[in-house]
């Protein structure tokens, strides 16, 4: 059993076939083949069943998912590692974020940590939701995660969590004429408003509900899973928009009205990792993050 046939394996586990593993490794469909036929005999176990040119994880497969996991991650810090030994001169640093929090804080983070390290890839991934950003910790996707969660609810259990900022929510109108007059304004006071939400299952969706039902007549005139369309959205005066703080700057940026909303949600924002050794980029980060969260408490 070698490296190479455990990054395989795993290819093919989050690929689903064969096929779309060697595509994503961009090595021929036959050197994966031998490479997990060669795994098993070394194992002594099928680790997949095969139905037609679907693979699906035998027991054996199942279990050998995370200790195979943690091997590559294990060679990645140790490559990492001897990379950075005369400090970050490259590299890459993967960081899974929910849409609005990439806006704020995430954005801020990155450009202090760019303008230190030059020469450190970032790629931000999308996830949706808090458990998208496990999801992609757990997997080996990202490295380090931006997660929003109500005060009530645990971050990610069994990820390590560094709390970033509190977040409250705002309302964003086309101008000051598309919102009431008051700051902050109150649920009541949207009567009869046209809302642009987000998808369910979301921290900013919860709000748009609750301020629905308080403000008589309001509406759901657009539901939106790509949250980077809102504001487009807002300033063309389709409806108005219930949005986390972290949307604040930008949206006056563009010239868009905001005021506060009159509620006590919130959404605790945190840096998430997994437990044990970070590698020199992303400890670098996260070393960053906390002394900004210092600074500002």
């Amino acid at each position: 059993m070698d490296a190479r046939q455990l990054r395989y394996f795993l290819a093919v586990v989050d690929a689903g076939s064969v096929h779309r593993a060697a595509e994503r490794l961009y090595v021929a469909q036959p050197s994966v083949s031998q490479a997990l036929r060669a795994l098993e005999r070394d194992l002594g176990s099928l680790l997949f069943h095969r139905t037609g040119r679907r693979l699906v994880l035998t027991a054996a497969g199942h279990a050998l998912v995370p200790p195979a996991r943690e091997v590559m991650r294990g060679l990645d810090l140790a490559r990492a590692t001897v990379e950075a030994v005369d400090g970050l001169l490259g590299g890459e640093l993967i960081i899974a974020s929910m849409p609005s929090q990439s806006v704020s804080p995430l954005a801020g983070l990155i450009a202090a940590f760019a303008a230190v390290n030059p020469l450190v890839r970032i790629s931000v991934r999308a996830a949706s939701t808090p458990a998208d950003v496990g999801r992609m910790l757990t997997t080996g996707d990202a490295e380090l995660g931006v997660v929003a969660v109500s005060p009530s609810t645990t971050a990610l259990p069994g990820l390590a969590a560094l709390h970033l900022e509190t977040q409250r929510f705002a309302v964003l109108g086309r101008d000051e004429a598309a919102l009431p007059s008051g700051d902050p304004v109150r649920p009541a006071d949207l009567a009869g408003a046209a809302l642009i939400v987000g998808q369910p299952g979301t921290g900013m969706r919860a709000v748009a509900d609750a301020v629905r039902s308080a403000a008589t007549g309001s509406r759901f005139v657009v539901e939106v899973e790509h949250r980077e369309a809102v504001l487009p959205l807002v300033l063309a005066g389709v409806g108005i928009a219930v949005v986390s703080d972290s949307w604040r700057a930008l949206a006056r940026a563009a010239g868009a009205a905001v005021r506060a909303l009159d509620r006590a949600d919130s959404l605790e924002v945190s840096l998430v990792s997994r437990p044990g050794r970070l590698s020199p980029a992303a400890a670098a980060f996260h070393r960053l993050a906390d002394a900004k969260a210092a600074d500002a408490g």
